[in-house]
């Protein structure tokens, strides 16, 4: 299990509702998604959060590799165990509701024109902000992890890339403690909603900057898609209007081209 030096965070527990049955946070780390990981197998409860000041070895989808300058970001991961009941085919709405949670604690937290990308980023402007990786961990029951990579307090000359941002660039509230206020309970409440089964498309599809682009759906070695972005379908996957026929995508690394 992770590092328990600095480990319980009272003051924000105290502060968020269900699910979370424990806040957690450390200095370092090398990835919370593989320590809650590690975490969940060894019997970890659904609702456990670890907060990372920095991450050493931090990855996105793809195992691609990602790094800030210590104190400038927040790592947010947490262990989520739906019901046995849950249809496998809904956890593809994970990251997504993530995405939901996340624009909306943006908002609260004083940024504008902050959208969801799919499948798993946030953007302010056409500016990363956060990006979700979201992995589900074999068991019984099985259980979710879902990472969130928050840019707090990056400068203009701390940016990875030009195309990325910070809360505090954009204006908005960037305090560790009520960035993870905020965004733990934003994601219990899409949780629950999820949960509900209730249908989040219409309200993905309106928060999505993805819908109605032109996009580049890049799918390794199956090659490259071009089309023009309209929606969500029921089932969280990406439809996308080609010349010839609208095409559905589960997963796939999306590019917005115009």
């Amino acid at each position: 299990m992770y590092s328990t030096v600095g480990a319980d965070w009272p003051e924000v527990f105290a502060r968020v509702s269900a699910p979370w049955t424990q806040v957690s946070r450390v200095a370092e780390t090398g990835s919370t998604n593989a320590d809650l990981a590690r975490a969940g197998r060894s019997g970890a409860h659904s609702g456990t959060v670890l907060v990372a000041d920095h991450q050493t070895s931090g990855r996105g989808r793809l195992d691609r590799r990602w790094t800030a300058p210590p104190g400038t970001s927040l790592a947010i991961s947490v262990l989520l165990t739906p019901p046995s009941d849950v249809p496998a085919e809904r956890w593809l709405w994970l990251p997504l509701i993530a995405g939901l949670a996340v624009r909306e604690a943006v908002l609260e937290l004083g940024a504008a024109d902050v959208g969801v990308k799919w499948p798993n980023d946030v953007l302010i402007g056409d500016r990363k902000v956060c990006g979700i990786l979201s992995e589900r961990i074999a068991g019984d029951p099985a259980a979710a992890v879902i990472g969130l990579g928050i840019n707090t307090t990056l400068t203009d000359d701390q940016l990875p890339v030009p195309t990325a941002t910070s809360l505090a660039l954009a204006g908005a509230g960037s305090e560790p403690s009520e960035v993870v206020v905020s965004v733990l309970d934003a994601v219990g409440r899409w949780y629950f909603r999820w949960l509900d089964g209730e249908d989040l498309t219409d309200a993905f599809n309106q928060a999505c900057s993805t819908v109605g682009r032109t996009v580049r759906v890049e799918r390794g070695a199956a090659g490259a898609v071009e089309g023009v972005a309209v929606g969500v379908d029921h089932e969280g996957r990406l439809l996308v209007r080609t010349s010839g026929a609208v095409q559905a995508f589960a997963a796939g690394d999306v590019v917005h081209l115009r």
